[in-house]
């Protein structure tokens, strides 16, 4: 019944404002509490947004929301592995198409060497910010849900890149949520494989400082990512329980937070266990 309602109400939509859509249903479920009623709704949307990419294939207004949500319902309720596959692949798909619609030397230099994209990045400024960064996010997801391959794995150089572009501009970048890929990404391997844990450490301190405390998420990633890493478990019980002790509900994070306390209590209650 919801899914028929959202539905409904989509094709009552005049046309006039159909390109506020896809911004202002983002922001609705942004905003929710009920990872729950997001879950069953999403799917919903996510066929909305197929039919107005098929209908205006080349618009950035619905590809990049389009990428945004799969790759979100991607990493966070999706939990058949090839599910989870065929959507990072769309997200990816769509943040492409409409990367090389806008940049279309920055698309061609992504198949290429490392120094080939810094080269066309330096001609770009914050107007392309949200471009390239859902890209950089999409492509990240993309390389989580197909972990096992390691021609994909191999990309992940490319994929900082683009992130260390955004930042470079905007350091406290969607809430900070850029700084929090970064350390995710920072913290795939331990030292001695060669990972950077000290950079990953201090991205998700950035994370944290760019938005007052209040992105959950930032602090059950340091936690899961860097104090499990490492066996610090005294930093890794305080900053889950800082998450169980704060209000999710936040501007743009209510979601992500609820989300965030969920895992954390999660994790809290695997500690013992996993640093004995």
């Amino acid at each position: 019944m919801l899914r028929l309602l959202i539905i409904m109400a989509f094709f009552s939509i005049q046309a006039c404002s159909i390109g506020n859509l896809p911004t202002n249903l983002s922001r609705s479920m942004m905003n929710q509490e009920d990872p729950e009623l997001v879950r069953t709704a999403a799917p919903a949307y996510l066929l909305m947004l197929d039919a107005l990419v098929a209908t205006y294939p080349d618009d950035e207004t619905f590809l990049i929301p389009a990428a945004k949500l799969y790759g979100a319902y991607a990493g966070i309720f999706s939990n058949d592995e090839a599910q989870t596959r065929r959507m990072a692949n769309r997200a990816k798909d769509y943040a492409q198409r409409a990367l090389c619609e806008s940049e279309e030397d920055l698309c061609e230099a992504l198949g290429q060497k490392l120094e080939d994209i810094q080269y066309e990045l330096e001609d770009l400024d914050e107007d392309e910010l949200s471009l390239i960064y859902t890209y950089a996010s999409s492509w990240a997801s993309w390389i989580q849900a197909n972990s096992s391959d390691w021609n994909a794995v191999a990309q992940l150089p490319k994929v900082k890149m683009l992130f260390k572009w955004v930042l470079s501009y905007d350091t406290d970048y969607d809430n900070g949520t850029a700084q929090v890929y970064m350390g995710v990404l920072e913290s795939q391997l331990p030292p001695s494989l060669g990972g950077r844990p000290d950079l990953a450490k201090l991205h998700f301190e950035n994370a944290i400082r760019a938005s007052n405390g209040r992105h959950l998420m930032a602090k059950v990633l340091y936690a899961q990512q860097y104090a499990r890493l490492l066996f610090e478990q005294e930093l890794h019980d305080r900053l889950l329980k800082e998450v169980l002790a704060a209000d999710a509900k936040v501007e743009g994070l209510t979601l992500i937070n609820s989300l965030a306390k969920q895992q954390a209590a999660e994790l809290l209650a695997d500690s013992a266990e996993y640093f004995e």
